[in-house]
């Protein structure tokens, strides 16, 4: 992995985080405005989820 590729990897993630945000704004908020209720032990388990997620498609795609 060079870093032309992790700066690549970077642009994806950002475009696809403002996907939402442009396509239904509104939705995005009532979306925000749950997760903020949620505790900390949810949001951690939703962060590891994610982190998995990430490392076993990056694992798939080697």
């Amino acid at each position: 992995m060079n870093g032309e590729t992790l700066w690549l990897a970077m642009a994806l993630v950002l475009i696809i985080e403002g996907l939402l945000p442009f396509l239904s704004p509104a939705g995005w908020r009532r979306m925000f405005a749950q997760i903020l209720r949620f505790n900390d032990g949810q949001l951690r388990f939703f962060g590891m989820c994610s982190i998995l997620g990430g490392a076993v498609l990056i694992w798939l795609l080697q």
